[in-house]
């Protein structure tokens, strides 16, 4: 689903990525975790092209990213959802407002019947219908974030991108946004790629774990693994 090979990102002086690869299968929850501010959220905006990588080769869902001209850059967008660490709820809009602008903006809306259904199953996927008519004002952050989780479903991605999902959340709630992660993974067999330096997070959704460390892939593995590694600096990280 998604195939790195050599990817580099700088920053004036600065090497962000260096010589980054990395391989997804299909159905599977990878995880980057690293301190903050190593390349992680730089790493997945350059996926979808939010950033320009300096070089190197991004293929997803058999595309290669970098050498497509906007109108199929777009089209393959479509089947990528990606959760903000902010949300990016737009806040003049209510719930339900939110979820329906992608589908309106990307012609997938239908009958009134038909997005009045693709809205309220989106919230029925986060436990929120009741939430439709509020205003992002009124939500607390796990609501915020559950309705941005729905938002980034309703157009069914192949694909998510999680960029701290669990960040600025309390324990209970952050368990809560993890658990909802394997719940949509099972229901809708998506792949995700999922950016976090909670090792809670990292437990409960990682298939397969990818540390980014001083801009490289210093090493990859299952969580118990990466547990009980004999290398200091990942068995830290992890205990």
């Amino acid at each position: 689903m998604v195939r790195l090979e050599h990817l580099n990102k700088t920053f004036q002086d600065n090497e962000v990525l260096k010589d980054v690869n990395l391989s997804i299968p299909r159905g599977e929850n990878a995880v980057i975790i690293g301190q903050s501010g190593i390349g992680k959220s730089v790493l997945i905006k350059c996926m979808v092209r939010l950033l320009e990588p300096d070089a190197g080769l991004i293929e997803i869902l058999g595309e290669e990213v970098t050498r497509l001209e906007e109108e199929k850059l777009n089209a393959l967008r479509k089947k990528i959802g990606f959760l903000f660490q902010g949300n990016a709820l737009y806040d003049s809009m209510s719930v339900r407002e939110n979820l329906e602008f992608p589908l309106v903006r990307n012609n997938m809306a239908g009958t009134k019947k038909d997005l009045e259904h693709k809205v309220l199953e989106a919230l029925d996927n986060v436990g929120l219908r009741k939430t439709i008519d509020m205003m992002p004002s009124e939500l607390s952050g796990g609501m915020k974030k559950r309705i941005g989780l729905a938002r980034t479903l309703i157009l069914k991605p192949e694909i998510i991108l999680y960029d701290e999902p669990t960040t600025g959340l309390d324990p209970i709630t952050s368990k809560e946004i993890s658990n909802l992660i394997i719940s949509l993974q099972q229901q809708y067999h998506t792949t995700s790629i999922i950016i976090t330096h909670d090792i809670s997070c990292v437990e409960i959704t990682a298939n397969k774990i990818h540390v980014l460390k001083d801009g490289i892939l210093y090493a990859s593995g299952r969580y118990e693994e990466m547990k009980q590694s004999n290398d200091p600096w990942i068995y830290n990280f992890f205990n």
